[in-house]
C-alpha cells in the first residue's frame, strides 16, 4: 500500500493488518496508529469507526470474504 486512501468504515466486519516492510499509519477519528515491520491491529474492537491509511507498507491483511474495501458507506 502507498498513499491516502479515503476515510471509510465496515459497520459489520473485521480487518487484521500486518506490516511485513515498511511503515503503515491508519489515521482514525480520534488517533492515529503507528504500525512498523512486524507489528499488527485487529481492528475488530474499533469496528465502524472511520479510517484511512498513508505512507508504504508492504501488509498482509485478513479480512472477510464478503468486505467492500472501499467500506460500507
Amino acid at each position: 500500500m502507498q498513499g491516502e486512501y479515503h476515510w471509510h468504515k465496515h459497520d459489520n466486519d473485521d480487518e487484521f493488518f500486518f506490516v511485513l516492510e515498511g511503515h503503515f499509519l491508519i489515521d482514525m477519528e480520534d488517533r492515529t496508529i503507528d504500525l512498523r515491520a512486524a507489528g499488527g491491529i485487529c481492528r475488530a474492537q474499533r469496528r465502524g469507526s472511520p479510517h484511512a491509511c498513508a505512507e508504504r507498507a508492504v501488509i498482509l491483511m485478513a479480512e472477510t470474504s464478503a468486505i467492500i474495501p472501499t467500506g460500507d458507506r
